[in-house]
């Protein structure tokens, strides 16, 4: 079997190790777009095999935090050049990851009146950190089908921008809790048409999305990332693996780059999503609000995935292939910020751990 060091080949895209740098959001954007403290940033961490950005909002009423770039004006497209350059002069590879935070966020975020958006007017517990402060989560507005359109639309739009913008490709943010998996769990979708009720509605957005980007920039091009099970953000799904099984099934003919999987509690349902899936599997290892451990290069070993992805320990450690492959030493992650509920990495504002 392969090891973690070994290059492969991502549907064209020759990755030199088979380490992913996880999306992780920062917040470091100037309003919403990209600053050359970002192209530093991602630069220093250009050994990854392939660099998956922080969520990156597809449209204004996208935005689900203070501070994160977007990639829907021409602004925010040079503002990523700067940032793809620096990584492929580095000798790196980075996809942008496309997150529309639907109903996490808040209208103090959003221009022009805007208010969140979901899949159902169904609040989430918690608060969201702003600049003045945290606030708590108000109910969405529900998306009428005409909008579901556009927003689909919107991350096809995104996807365009990102291959201008010099990428190599996106990844589709089906997880964690933002809009696409809110479709997809039950307690946020209440649907009765024919975008919510049984699984195969259920999956129509995430479906509709994946192809829509694949149809806009390439099956090559496109990953999609999911998170069976996982609660973040106040999602519920006692019965994930019928929704994600009729997922799995319904995007895997589109021929994607890769599947994502952030992993829960459930080692058996990964093995069994992996068996179902006879694509790339990139796999974010499930660790109990803990970084990824370094021994977990095994899962690549053992065949349990073909790619695994680091959040915290990248942040730590910006050579960490190099690291890895000589069992350390590694830099400790500073717990203090440790964001172990979505892309287990960190972020500037500990408030939202």
């Amino acid at each position: 079997m392969p090891n973690a060091f070994d290059p492969i080949d991502l549907a064209g895209l020759r990755l030199p190790n088979r380490i992913v740098m996880a999306p992780m959001t920062r917040s470091r954007a100037y309003g919403t777009i990209p600053t050359p403290a970002m192209a530093e940033y991602y630069a220093q961490r250009a050994s990854a095999g392939l660099i998956i950005t922080e969520g990156v909002q597809p449209s204004a009423v996208g935005q689900g935090y203070p501070d994160t770039p977007g990639l829907h004006s021409a602004e925010q497209i040079a503002g990523w050049r700067t940032v793809t350059d620096a990584v492929h002069a580095a000798g790196g590879r980075i996809f942008a990851q496309l997150m529309h935070a639907g109903r996490i966020g808040h209208p103090d975020l959003l221009p022009d009146g805007l208010v969140p958006v979901g899949a159902s007017p169904v609040a989430a517990a918690g608060q969201v950190y702003l600049h003045e402060g945290p606030k708590a989560f108000i109910a969405p507005r529900e998306l009428e089908e005409a909008e579901i359109l556009a927003t689909v639309a919107d991350f096809a739009t995104a996807a365009r921008n990102a291959i201008e913008a010099g990428f190599d490709g996106v990844e589709i943010h089906g997880a964690n809790g933002y809009l696409v998996h809110q479709f997809l769990a039950p307690n946020t979708n209440h649907r009765t048409d024919g975008w919510g009720g049984g699984a195969e509605e259920r999956i129509r957005f995430a479906v509709e999305v994946t192809r829509a980007v694949v149809e806009a920039v390439g099956a090559d091009r496109t990953g999609l990332r999911i998170s069976p099970g996982n609660p973040y953000n106040d999602i519920a799904e006692p019965d994930p693996e019928a929704v994600y099984s009729a997922l799995v099934r319904a995007v895997e003919p589109l021929g994607l780059a890769y599947l994502h999987l952030v992993e829960g509690a459930d080692r058996d349902l990964t093995l069994r999503l992996r068996k179902q899936y006879a694509g790339t599997l990139v796999l974010n290892v499930w660790s109990e609000r803990r970084p990824t451990p370094p021994e977990a290069v095994a899962l690549i070993e053992d065949g349990t995935a073909d790619l695994l992805s680091y959040g915290a320990l990248f942040l730590a450690n910006p050579d960490l292939p190099r690291r890895l492959a000589a069992g350390g030493p590694f830099n400790a992650p500073d717990s203090a910020t440790f964001f172990g509920g979505d892309e287990r990495g960190f972020t500037d504002y500990p408030a939202l751990a």
